[in-house]
């Protein structure tokens, strides 16, 4: 597994971590089963970002978490969302508490804004964020869904702290933080971290030369989120439901192609890797 650090920290991150947007809709024990053996599957692959939210299947999905990095805790970096809804003080405060519980830990790695709210004085968010990490409950902060604008501001509310990431949908159908995000991201030291990087299984088989496949021998997908974090400041999330989808999401940057491979491949521009 590749690693890259984490905004300006020291930390490293797996270049592909795990999603997990419907993890915890299950009909059966068994299907819960199965979400957890696949979160295990991927840390065994190396894959140590792990992200979830508060509403992601109103809570469960962070108690399969939980459940999944049981006895593993310390080698993963827990990534989780408050939503717009609770960005007030207090109610952020309340918000990470209940998050805890349901991960069934002390501390929460990244703290992210899932979506900005106009109605909440961001300034109020970031108090209560550097509140968190002040008492130990969180490590790092970020935000989700935020414009260049809107993540210069919140980073201006904060007084001891600095954001890490930007969380956004990116994939080689989604290319719009092509445009601004990005860049930004890479002047200010901030993570990319890209949701959506398989474009919710609208593979673009036009945009993915057959050459690359056979050359390095990879699917579509695992050309898509090579692809996708060929820049040092992007990393991955890809829906992590299935044991053997995770080991072909782990391989996906295995190896590195060409700039003029990268470049082939939906008409991008090259790598900064």
């Amino acid at each position: 597994m590749e690693f890259r650090q984490l905004g300006r920290t020291g930390e490293r991150i797996s270049t592909i971590g795990m999603g997990t947007w419907r993890i915890g809709v299950y009909s059966t024990p068994a299907e819960r089963a199965g979400q957890v053996q696949a979160l295990r599957r991927g840390i065994e692959l190396g894959c140590n970002l792990i992200d979830t939210a508060e509403v992601y299947a109103d809570g469960r999905s962070e108690e399969v978490v939980a459940e999944a990095v049981d006895g593993s805790r310390e080698r993963v970096l827990i990534a989780t969302k408050v939503s717009p809804d609770n960005l007030r003080h207090d109610d952020v405060i309340a918000a990470c508490d209940r998050s805890l519980k349901r991960l069934g830990t002390r501390y929460i790695d990244l703290y992210q804004v899932h979506w900005p709210n106009p109605h909440v004085p961001i300034r109020d968010t970031m108090a209560a964020m550097e509140r968190l990490v002040r008492e130990g409950k969180v490590r790092y902060i970020g935000v989700s869904n935020f414009s260049v604008s809107q993540t210069e501001e919140a980073q201006d509310a904060l007084s001891n702290n600095e954001l890490v990431s930007n969380q956004v949908e990116y994939s080689l159908v989604q290319r719009a933080p092509e445009a601004d995000v990005l860049p930004f991201c890479r002047r200010a030291g901030l993570t990319l971290i890209a949701y959506s990087p398989l474009a919710r299984g609208r593979v673009p088989h036009g945009k993915i030369p057959e050459r690359v496949c056979a050359k390095y021998g990879m699917t579509p997908p695992q050309v898509m989120l090579n692809w996708v974090t060929r820049d040092d400041r992007v990393v991955a999330i890809p829906k992590a439901s299935d044991p053997a989808h995770m080991q072909d999401d782990a391989s996906s940057v295995s190896v590195r192609f060409s700039d003029e491979e990268y470049r082939s491949i939906g008409g991008g521009q090259g790598s900064s890797h």
